[in-house]
């Protein structure tokens, strides 16, 4: 019953396709957030795909909590955004067959009323594979200067490795931003 004591000013919802990095990312954000992590990552964690949800609390300014859910779970992703307050929206940038499905989730979430007003993290992830798409090849093939223009909520778009650390200082600066709005 952790969904009903979790208040919506505190959860951040992550999201994204099976296989993304959402795992990694949280485990690495982790990381960061403790002593030693700011002077070294070290290795990457091993990592297994999300079955259901994870919820990681982060000590960012105040505690904040992210769930994670799992790919596999888009279908019913919508039944959980009444109880967050901002969304991570992860994307495979390594992985172009997966563009078009990405797209259709991204755009079904920017549709639903009860985030209209839920500030969105948009992340193009595995930056570090040499078969990456640029950023604004991405840009370009998910028309996100469209869909900003178009979304009622505030999109902020970066670019990860989750497995080297690249980016995670961007999504560090995103959730401090969200944290004083």
């Amino acid at each position: 019953m952790a969904a009903a004591s979790i208040s919506r000013g505190s959860t951040y919802l992550l999201l994204g396709s099976s296989g993304v990095g959402k795992t990694l990312l949280v485990k690495r954000l982790q990381k960061l957030c403790s002593k030693d992590g700011a002077k070294n990552l070290g290795e990457p964690p091993a990592t297994l795909p999300t079955i259901g949800t994870n919820l990681t609390d982060l000590p960012i300014g105040k505690k904040i909590t992210v769930r994670e859910l799992g790919g596999c779970m888009g279908p019913i992703w919508s039944s959980y955004y009444s109880d967050c307050c901002c969304v991570l929206y992860m994307i495979d940038a390594a992985r172009p067959t997966q563009i078009s499905s990405s797209c259709v989730q991204l755009l079904s979430l920017l549709s639903a009323e009860v985030l209209a007003s839920v500030p969105v993290l948009l992340i193009f992830n595995k930056i570090d594979l040499p078969c990456y798409m640029s950023l604004v090849e991405m840009k370009s093939l998910f028309r996100i200067q469209d869909i900003i223009a178009c979304a009622k909520q505030s999109i902020t778009v970066v670019e990860t490795s989750a497995r080297d650390g690249t980016g995670l200082s961007s999504v560090m600066e995103w959730f401090h931003s969200t944290l004083h709005d």
